[in-house]
């Protein structure tokens, strides 16, 4: 795998690429692990796993549905982590893995972050976990290495946006609405005017997901932000059917049209690609 989350998703962005970042749940079927590799040759910046969780409150229908699905199988912290070894050596973009605090928690912050660091897990995502008691998680994946990213929301406040974008590592995650993941007809007017307050006080690499649904909204949410997550739709193909070649089709379909749609960098940001740097 590549370098530090944070480092390789700037250098994209100050190539002038939009950042693509899908998802998939792990262990939802026994060749979970060559979805990464699919993804990885379809063109993907960095992928997010999510280890599959009982109560997903942040998560709707479809990703819900993938977490059982994974648990049915058997799939537990252990199995994904033992099978991201086995895969490693093959996978050089960053992976970024999203839980619950529950299972953070259970291990401890510090034991949790050395084992992903352990397997080349560049950053983890924890959207249930209070800024105000996310101290201890935020040295402990600092001490091993990992990015962790903090969220943001249409209805954060403006002084406290301006704190998680400045605490936030690897990048900034814009929830595009006040809701749970899963596919929507358009994308919310939220998501651009969200990217932009986030842009306005950080230069950190930003994000843009929860109810990315294709193509066609991907580059309306690249164009917004630095970038676009993409997890529902991707996994409701899986729980059709889809085989891991299906769904590196489908984000290569999506890495064309956001390269045949490139995001405007506004002039005189040249210095853009300086860590802690704010506009």
């Amino acid at each position: 795998m590549g370098g530090g989350l944070e480092a390789e998703l700037r250098a994209a962005r100050g190539a002038g690429r939009t950042l693509l970042m899908p998802f998939v749940t792990g262990g939802i079927g026994r060749d979970w692990t060559e979805v990464l590799l699919a993804y990885q040759a379809a063109g993907a910046d960095a992928i997010e796993i999510g280890l599959p969780f009982s109560d997903p409150m942040l998560d709707g229908a479809t990703i819900q549905r993938a977490s059982d699905r994974a648990l049915a199988r058997g799939t537990t912290v252990d199995s994904i982590l033992a099978e991201l070894v086995a895969v490693r050596r093959r996978v050089r973009v960053p992976l970024v893995l999203s839980t619950y605090a529950n299972l953070v928690l259970r291990s401890g912050a510090a034991a949790f972050c050395r084992r992903l660091a352990k397997v080349g897990v560049a950053g983890l995502i924890v959207p249930d976990l209070p800024l105000d008691e996310s101290a201890e998680l935020e040295a402990a994946a600092a001490d091993a290495g990992v990015d962790l990213v903090l969220l943001v929301a249409p209805a954060t406040a403006a002084d406290r946006l301006a704190e998680i974008c400045a605490r936030s590592r690897g990048f900034v995650y814009a929830v595009s609405v006040m809701g749970t993941t899963g596919e929507r007809a358009a994308l919310a007017d939220s998501a651009a005017e969200l990217a932009a307050r986030v842009q306005a006080v950080s230069d950190r690499p930003v994000l843009i997901g929860f109810g990315v649904s294709g193509p066609a909204q991907a580059v309306q949410a690249g164009r917004a932000g630095d970038g676009v997550v993409i997890g529902a739709a991707l996994m409701r193909r899986v729980l059709d059917g889809a085989t891991p070649g299906d769904l590196g089709r489908d984000v290569a379909a999506l890495r064309h049209a956001l390269d045949a749609h490139p995001r405007e960098v506004p002039a005189g940001t040249a210095h853009a690609e300086v860590p802690g740097h704010r506009r």
